[in-house]
């Protein structure tokens, strides 16, 4: 009995902490009668994005590149809500372009960074200018984005929460085989998020990362008939999803604020096992994150309580043995004492 005390104590002072720490405040970003834009919004995850966002009333833009396939989504939106949404086309690797677009359609409140490019092939027969390819669109094209709209976003005019989404992918959570550049460009999204969410959470906008798995879309269609074998083998072990279900979970998680935002079953799994350092509003899922970390270190490990615009206060926890050893690291909490007061 004392072994087993012993063994759950320390779980316990961690829930105890966490809940102390974390201190979850619910956060609800509104969609209804808000400005959201979707880049890669004229098929696919985006264009269902858009339909559900216009569908809840909200004032929907879309960019991507072919004009045609624009007016082919803003017709079918029209047809399904009776809603007029904005299009613009430009390629995300044209950051004057993007800028254009972004400044003619105005301030931003909810921004979906979706679009996305993808050659499956191994690294060892893929081309650079491939490798380039999906580097430049997945990645820097979101730079592009994002650097275009902030100022905007941060000058809108209500104040409440924003969102700043980018839709990532199962293979950034996780390198498969035949992704080595796609996954890299995916990943890329991840660090890029994480950083992007302590600059900008002062100003109330709020960070997401969508994972979804394959989906079916148009691309997707296209992806599987290039794959490697194995990559065909590997990626048929998980089920597919619609490209509506991703967007309604996609835009859940968006509208609750929530950083990372997994899509299926898989997904939740490989969230939790890649956790690292990502911000975490649930104290449940901090102490399921923290309690799962191990290493063979025997040292104490910093807590570090990141708040809007500061370092609150800094708490050492020291390790229980080098076998079972809390790795809280650096873990920024979501604590936005500018947006609640």
């Amino acid at each position: 009995m004392v072994i087993l005390s012993l063994i759950l104590f320390p779980f316990l002072l961690l829930f105890l902490l966490l809940i102390f720490i974390v201190r979850p405040r619910p956060i609800n970003i509104p969609i209804k009668n808000r400005h959201v834009f979707i880049t890669g919004g004229s098929s696919g995850i985006g264009l269902a994005l858009a339909h559900l966002a216009a569908s809840q009333g909200a004032r929907v833009s879309l960019l991507a590149r072919s004009l045609k396939r624009l007016e082919e989504a803003k017709e079918s939106i029209r047809l399904s809500s009776g809603a007029d949404v904005s299009i613009f086309s430009a390629d995300v690797r044209d950051y004057d372009a993007v800028q254009k677009a972004i400044n003619d359609a105005g301030p931003i409140d909810v921004l979906v960074v979706n679009q996305g490019v993808f050659v499956p092939r191994e690294l060892e027969k893929q081309g650079l200018d491939e490798v380039k390819f999906m580097l430049d669109v997945n990645l820097m094209g979101s730079f592009n984005v994002i650097k275009a709209a902030l100022p905007l976003m941060k000058q809108r005019m209500d104040r409440l929460p924003a969102s700043i989404a980018l839709i990532s992918s199962q293979a950034g959570q996780v390198g498969i085989y035949g992704y080595t550049a796609y996954s890299a460009s995916k990943f890329g999204l991840r660090g890029l998020a994480e950083a992007l969410q302590q600059e900008v959470i002062g100003d109330n906008i709020h960070v997401s990362v969508v994972f979804p798995p394959d989906t079916d879309t148009p691309g997707f269609e296209e992806e599987i008939k290039v794959r490697p074998e194995l990559t065909k083998i590997l990626a048929g072990s998980s089920r597919s999803m619609k490209a509506d279900e991703v967007a309604k979970t996609a835009l859940a998680g968006i509208e609750s604020g929530s950083f990372m935002v997994p899509c299926n079953f898989d997904g939740h799994m490989l969230a939790i096992a890649t956790a690292g350092l990502s911000p975490q509003r649930s104290f449940l899922m901090a102490f399921t994150e923290a309690s799962g970390a191990q290493d063979g270190s025997s040292l104490p490990v910093p807590v570090l309580l990141l708040n809007a615009s500061k370092i609150s206060w800094i708490l050492p926890l020291p390790n229980v043995t080098s076998s079972f050893s809390f790795q809280l690291s650096i873990h920024v909490l979501l604590e936005v004492d500018k947006a609640n007061n």
